[in-house]
C-alpha cells in the first residue's frame, strides 16, 4: 500500500493541475480513496461521507469518483454483477485476490507479474498497456 498521505497529496496536485475545485466534499472523497485498504464501492464512500456531509448526494460521490478515474487517480474494478469497486491507493494495474463470500479484496505483491506481462507481450506481439489479474477464493475470515 502506498503512503496514504502521499497519495492524497498526489491526487490533490493532479486536481489542481487540471483546474478542478478543491471543495471539502471532493477532498473527503479523495481522502477515503487514498487511505482505503478495502477497495470501496461508491455506496460505501457515500456512507462514510454522510456523517460529515449529510446533504451530499450519492450522485455527487459518483461524479467525483468518475472525475478521479478520468484523471488516472483511481482504478476501477468492474465485476459482472455490476458491483464496481475503486482503488485510489494503487491506481494502476495490479493483481487482486477476492473473497467470493464477503467480497473482501486484497492486493498481493507478485514480483513474477512483470515477467508474465513480458512473456504475454513476446508471445502475442501486443504492446501491453494494462492488465487485470484477479484470483477468486474464500478468505480466512469466511472459511
Amino acid at each position: 500500500m502506498a503512503d496514504p498521505d502521499e497519495r492524497f497529496d498526489s491526487i490533490v496536485k493532479k486536481l489542481k493541475e487540471n483546474n478542478h475545485k478543491l471543495t471539502p466534499q471532493r477532498l473527503a472523497v479523495v481522502k477515503i480513496l487514498a487511505t482505503s485498504k478495502g477497495h470501496p464501492n461508491v455506496e460505501k464512500i457515500y456512507e462514510l461521507i454522510q456523517k460529515d456531509f449529510p446533504t451530499m448526494s450519492l450522485a455527487t460521490v459518483y461524479r467525483n469518483v468518475m472525475l478521479l478515474k478520468s484523471l488516472g487517480e483511481v482504478l476501477e474494478l468492474g465485476f459482472p454483477d455490476g458491483s464496481n469497486r475503486y482503488d485510489g491507493n494503487k491506481p494502476y494495474s495490479h493483481p487482486h485476490v477476492i473473497c467470493v463470500k464477503c467480497k473482501k479484496i486484497i492486493d498481493p505483491d507478485l514480483d513474477t507479474l512483470k515477467d508474465m506481462t513480458a512473456e504475454v507481450a513476446d508471445e502475442t506481439g501486443f504492446k501491453i498497456l494494462m492488465h487485470r489479474l484477479d484470483f477468486f477464493g474464500i478468505c480466512q475470515d469466511c472459511i
